[in-house]
């Protein structure tokens, strides 16, 4: 009884397929980090400006103005002497149906 070797063909459409899923997976997740780090730098970005209206205007109804303009909530700010500490919350976009809402503090003053 002779055994006639199996047919391969097509064996390779399979595996290219399951690497093209794989590769779009990763793809999909990175964008994910990716967005959320942007969205972040956006956040942080957003407590800077804030932070510097805080300390060198009229405090705390400068930095919620300059927040609201960079599309961030104002959570906190706290005047320090001259200096300002605010913190600011900035929604992410959704992804995937997921949103997080991120938050970001600085400090400025004079010196």
């Amino acid at each position: 009884m002779s055994r006639r070797p199996t047919d391969q063909r097509g064996s390779g459409s399979v595996l290219a397929l399951a690497l093209i899923g794989f590769l779009l997976f990763v793809g999909l997740a990175l964008s994910g980090c990716v967005a959320l780090v942007v969205d972040h730098r956006r956040a942080q970005s957003a407590a800077d400006l804030a932070a510097l209206a805080g300390a060198a205007a009229d405090g705390c109804d400068a930095a919620d103005r300059i927040a609201r303009a960079n599309h961030a909530l104002l959570v906190d700010c706290v005047r320090d002497g001259p200096d300002a500490v605010v913190r600011v919350s900035v929604a992410s976009r959704p992804w995937l149906g997921w949103e997080v809402s991120l938050t970001a503090q600085a400090r400025a003053g004079p010196g």
